[in-house]
């Protein structure tokens, strides 16, 4: 049976973000294939779908090699994200239907349960799921990729601090549901961008200047959307 190649392309970008392949490394066909069961003709297409999206590069006589971005460039990630939720967040109260509502409400009462519990990992998962349905909830396929894009991106270059409140952060995402299910876009643009805007402080770079990287030993596939405290 021949698998898909946007199934060896998730498998190959989760373990970028994950670090299993250090930045700036060699990605060769033969390898890939080997390692994920495949032909090499997926992931080829896979290779081509990852360098588009800006996490591997073609170099002259190396080939495919995992990407190696710059401080500003991961800047510029947050940045963008920034603008981005806040505008998801008002098309949502416009266009959620009530499967949304139903889906993000479900995922405010465990966030808020677990926060109340201090179970961090739950959060980091709860968190972004939260946001990826936010996202969904716009009617707009090419924002909700974006920003699906964005939070891997984020992933991949950032490592996130726990919450320094939990419970607060969890409370910041029932008022953008409430704002949400209200049709009150305004509301649920001016709180989620708050809400980015907090939980940016918490991100650190896992890189500096011209160093290489560390490489990162543990696999980190959304971001941690939890806010800091008021």
């Amino acid at each position: 049976m021949r698998i898909p190649a946007h199934s060896v392309c998730t498998a190959i970008r989760d373990d970028i973000v994950a670090g299993v392949y250090e930045r700036g490394s060699r990605l060769t066909e033969e390898l890939l294939a080997r390692r994920y069961g495949v032909s090499r003709v997926p992931v080829r297409e896979a290779l081509r779908t990852l360098e588009a999206e800006g996490f591997v590069v073609t170099r002259r006589h190396a080939g495919a090699c995992v990407a190696e971005p710059t401080e500003q460039e991961a800047a510029d990630l947050l940045e963008m994200r920034m603008l981005l939720e806040p505008l998801g967040a008002a098309r949502a109260a416009q266009r959620r239907t009530e499967a949304h509502l139903k889906v993000l409400r479900g995922l405010v009462r465990l966030g808020q349960e677990r926060a109340r519990r201090g179970n961090s990992e739950d959060l980091r998962s709860l968190g972004g799921w939260f946001h990826e349905t936010l996202a969904q909830a716009s009617g707009s396929h090419a924002l909700t990729s974006t920003l699906t894009q964005l939070r891997h991106k984020i992933a991949w270059m950032y490592a996130v601090e726990a919450p320094a409140n939990p419970v607060e952060s969890w409370t910041e995402h029932g008022a953008i549901v409430d704002a949400v299910a209200r049709g009150d876009g305004e509301r649920a643009r001016a709180i989620t961008a708050l809400h980015t805007e907090r939980a940016t402080s918490a991100h650190r770079l896992r890189f500096s200047g011209g160093d290489r990287p560390d490489r990162v030993r543990t696999s980190q596939h959304v971001v941690n959307m939890s806010g800091l405290r008021h």
